[in-house]
């Protein structure tokens, strides 16, 4: 493009220089935000390595063509695959995502900030192998959990306000903008190489969110993060070519992202960038599904004794709930494949009345085809409580609240249980930190030897040495 013809185009987007400002300027500091990393990534790499249990799965993993290896490329943890970086960013991510069981946001528009990983994870691996090869300095994973940090904070500050599912947009692209943003920076961008790469992530537009919602609900909700990774590492290298960006993408009247996709409403961003959504967004998981239903699971898991020898005398289920779990998780009639299972809040209810437990492969056909699930679903009622949702909105509060009551034939009830904040949900306490490790040591096992699982947990524990520990050797560590 000439030299005028350049000088005709917009400035960029406050929102673009924003992102990109903040990708190539701001210093993390705080200790506890690289703490919170860590468990981050814990959390994630065990998710990843749960998901080869599955078939679903494990089917999408490995080249896009077969045979097109890459030799010093990126690892896929838990496999012998080594990859290009994009189609890496695409087997991790979706390796982490697909279970439903990796955290997510509790924010207004919600979403799973560790979908990033995969993106980071394959670009930084394949940088560290590249430099070893060379001879030059490695990428150090305290490298890995600034990167972590700030994709974090990019999707989540746009997902505080920014309520997207009402338009039936998929908040991937809010996780596509931001690892665009940082694996641009990691590559060796450029500030405006860097803008050029967001603007083209927002130019993409959106996914819809059918694939999340009634009964259109299936597996590609857990690919989808997958596919925003390995754009997101795409338009990067594309970027650091010298591919043009488009300046006002969000801004432009009639052909901008927001007249578009936004009903002519800005994009907010309610906060600077910096480093608050790792410690006061996340919330960890502990049932393997949808966000909104978790309080919902906790609270039939404490109904379980008092029920599991009396479900053939169950009337009634009364679940109280808030508009959003509603929208996405409040489904009758039959469910069709496990992902329609794990967004369906009467399926966990009734899973958790009977066995007082849901596990990642309690989804599956064979499983779902137990007659008692179905019967209880039949008996069950879900009301909205204008409470729950005002809270569920509140920024200063951000509760993910359920009540339950059983009513039985003879006239009687269950104690109606309510839990406000499920256990992982932020406000975070150290309580949570054992079970995470738990659930991380047992993905581990099923696919690695007690001995590793223990070497893997002493590196992951020491936050001084798993930083300064090459992202490379890091990813041996996962080499199946």
């Amino acid at each position: 493009m000439s030299a005028a013809s350049l000088k005709s185009r917009p400035t960029p987007d406050d929102a673009l220089i924003e992102v990109a400002d903040y990708v190539s300027g701001y210093e993390v500091r705080d200790s506890g935000t690289y703490r919170m990393a860590r468990l981050c990534l814990m959390d994630a790499m065990g998710c990843a390595i749960e998901a080869l249990k599955f078939e679903g799965c494990t089917r999408l993993l490995g080249p896009t063509v077969p045979g097109a290896l890459f030799p010093g490329g990126a690892r896929v943890p838990g496999t012998r695959f080594e990859l290009d970086p994009v189609v890496a960013a695409f087997n991790i991510a979706t390796m982490i995502r697909w279970l439903d069981f990796n955290d997510a946001l509790a924010a207004a528009q919600g979403g799973h900030p560790s979908d990033n990983i995969g993106a980071l994870l394959a670009v930084a691996d394949y940088l560290s192998r590249k430099r070893r090869a060379q001879g030059e300095r490695t990428v150090a994973m305290r490298e890995v959990f600034v990167a972590m940090i700030k994709m974090y904070e990019i999707q989540g500050v746009l997902s505080m306000e920014n309520n997207m599912v009402r338009l039936a947009i998929d908040y991937t692209i809010l996780a596509k903008a931001a690892a665009t943003a940082v694996v641009t920076q990691m590559l060796g961008g450029t500030r405006d190489q860097i803008v050029n790469a967001v603007s083209n992530a927002w130019a993409d537009g959106a996914n819809l969110t059918i694939f999340r919602h009634g009964n259109n609900t299936g597996p590609r909700k857990s690919w989808a993060g997958g596919d925003a990774a390995s754009r997101a590492v795409q338009l990067a290298l594309m970027a650091l070519r010298g591919d043009m960006g488009y300046p006002s993408v969000l801004t432009a009247k009639t052909f901008g992202f927001q007249d578009v996709l936004l009903k002519g409403e800005p994009l907010k961003r309610p906060r600077p960038y910096g480093e608050f959504v790792m410690g006061n967004l996340i919330a960890f998981k502990f049932v393997p599904a949808g966000m909104q239903g978790q309080s919902a699971a906790e609270c039939a898991y404490r109904l379980h004794p008092l029920v599991k020898d009396r479900l053939a005398d169950i009337d009634s289920i009364m679940i109280s709930s808030h508009e959003r779990m509603m929208k996405i998780m409040d489904k009758r009639g039959p469910l069709t494949n496990p992902a329609d299972r794990d967004h369906c809040v009467q399926y966990l209810v009734a899973f958790g009345l009977i066995h007082g437990k849901i596990g990642t492969s309690d989804f599956e056909d064979e499983v779902a085809a137990d007659p008692r699930i179905d019967a209880l679903r039949e008996k069950m009622s879900v009301i909205e409580d204008s409470r729950y949702t005002r809270d569920f909105h509140d920024p200063a509060k951000r509760t993910n609240t359920h009540s339950i009551e059983i009513r039985f034939k003879d006239g009687s009830r269950s104690p109606r249980i309510e839990v406000e904040y499920p256990l992982g949900h932020p406000p975070l306490h150290d309580d949570s930190i054992p079970p995470l490790e738990a659930k991380l040591e047992r993905h581990l096992a099923s696919r690695f030897p007690s001995e590793k699982i223990v070497s893997m947990f002493q590196l992951l524990r020491d936050q001084s040495r798993l930083e300064n520990t090459p992202v490379d050797e890091f990813m041996d560590l996962f080499v199946a």
